[in-house]
């Protein structure tokens, strides 16, 4: 097997890179064990201190990371510098709060002295997604390297240029040989990895089939496991939104990222009051949307990272409008060579179309419409996934309310949904379990010891 670097923009080949054999994996793995004890027993101060330079590194190589991120899967050159921006700020939030997330934490008892200490588990397999190819590595190996443990990443296929980037930025930030390492594998080679016994725990960032062969081969080898899978984010439009703001808003969630996001909006669930003078806007709206070379700025919508993906979202599509679904703009690929899709917008969606049911992975939201309040919550939590939503509303006391009413690991008012290094990150039911960021995603990966002291 072979990586192959493509613009999506174009269909130009960048670059290849052999899959790794038995042996190539093998020295890798036995890497991560030599390191992990000496690792683990490095002052937290010198970790933080190396993952500060991490993020120097980041920054200094601002412009060239995000060409690379662009070129190899077709992000807007600005989204692409926004996201080497958050990586750095991600492994600047560790190393500034490390320390007191891993504090001893005492504890009354019937001891002289109990607490509880926070210890590394080891290595962390990370299995991570091309969409936000440095953003998603960074929030995994910022908590878990400064935690003590070591890190392996098998990165998407179609981005190995931006995971050897990252390796080489651990490496020159001088993180010891061994303590993070990019493995050049295939999805086939995953399984194998995860059973090593020198590997400790996985995480993995992906689709929900992804997912389930992950959490099933570590739950089998009775190894922790955190899986950030997909979503059908609601974004819920209340009668007294501020529709020019909650407009504005409702297209750049739904079409960051070509709307390649697992947290983009991807149904809004509009009341009857609201429904007309909203889509009329958000119609106008959408239309002046332009695809184009992602590395110009004049250019408002990133093209599909891959053809497979542009050919599937077209699928969902055209078997929705044939179930009944309205097609008010787009809805078809866009001609030429590259993985453009028009942006889109399928009104009239109802329960049991594919538009309804699945995850619309690409520039195509979905509007459904509700009678009222109560009735835009229901079909808000009718979804098998529950990573993020939204509600939009003039009264944010309101629009609370509703929110703690919302089925999801992240519900936002009158703001799209994002992830935040200070904010728990992750979702419930088919969206996965676990949480990444904040305190909660550096306690992930660490053993939560007792001590019991007479």
């Amino acid at each position: 097997m072979v990586f192959q670097s493509i613009n999506p923009a174009n269909g130009e080949r960048l670059a290849e890179y052999p899959a790794w054999d038995s042996a190539a994996i093998e020295q890798a793995l036995a890497e991560a064990a030599r390191a992990a004890p000496a690792w683990a027993a490095t002052p937290l101060a010198e970790r933080c201190e190396l993952m500060r330079r991490a993020a120097a590194i980041l920054r200094e190589r601002r412009e060239a990371l995000a060409r690379t991120i662009t070129l190899e899967m077709g992000k807007l050159r600005r989204e692409a510098l926004a996201e080497v921006d958050k990586s750095a700020l991600g492994c600047e939030y560790y190393a500034e709060h490390g320390a007191a997330f891993l504090a001893d934490e005492a504890i009354a008892s019937d001891a002289g002295r109990s607490f509880v200490a926070w210890q590394p588990l080891g290595t962390v397999l990370a299995v991570m997604p091309w969409n936000f190819p440095l953003w998603q590595v960074f929030r995994f190996a910022a908590p878990a390297l400064v935690a003590g443990n070591t890190g392996l990443l098998k990165h998407a296929s179609n981005v190995p240029q931006c995971a050897l980037a990252i390796e080489a930025i651990f490496r020159d930030a001088g993180f010891p040989a061994g303590v993070f390492r990019t493995l050049m594998i295939s999805s086939a080679q995953v399984e194998g990895v995860i059973r090593d016994a020198r590997v400790h725990a996985v995480t993995l960032t992906g689709s929900e089939p992804a997912g389930r062969q992950v959490a099933a081969t570590a739950g089998a080898c009775l190894k922790k496991s955190v899986l950030e899978l997909g979503g059908s984010d609601a974004f819920i439009v209340l009668e007294d939104a501020d529709l020019d703001w909650t407009v504005q808003q409702a297209v750049a969630s739904r079409f960051l990222n070509g709307g390649q996001s697992c947290i983009a909006a991807k149904r809004f669930i509009v009341v009857a009051a609201a429904a007309d003078a909203f889509l009329s806007r958000f119609q106008a709206a959408v239309e002046q949307l332009r695809a184009g070379d992602p590395m110009d700025e004049a250019t408002t919508l990133a093209p599909l990272a891959r053809p497979d993906l542009r050919d599937e979202l077209h699928r969902q599509v055209s078997d929705s409008l044939a179930a009944g679904a309205v097609a008010l703009t787009g809805c078809r690929p866009l001609a030429g060579t590259a993985t453009y899709y028009a942006p889109s917008i399928l009104d009239q969606v109802r329960p049991g179309m594919r538009a309804y049911e699945e995850e619309l992975f690409g520039p195509v939201a979905i509007v459904i419409r509700a009678r009222d309040e109560a009735d835009a919550v229901r079909i808000a939590n009718d979804s098998r996934f529950g990573l993020g939503g939204s509600v939009w509303t003039a009264d944010s006391a309101r629009g609370e309310r509703i929110a703690r009413q919302l089925e999801c690991g992240c519900a936002f008012v009158n703001g799209l949904v994002k992830s935040d290094p200070r904010l728990p990150f992750g979702g419930i039911k088919a969206s996965g379990y676990g949480r990444e960021l904040s305190l909660l995603g550096m306690r992930e990966f660490v053993n939560a010891k007792t001590v019991w002291v007479r």
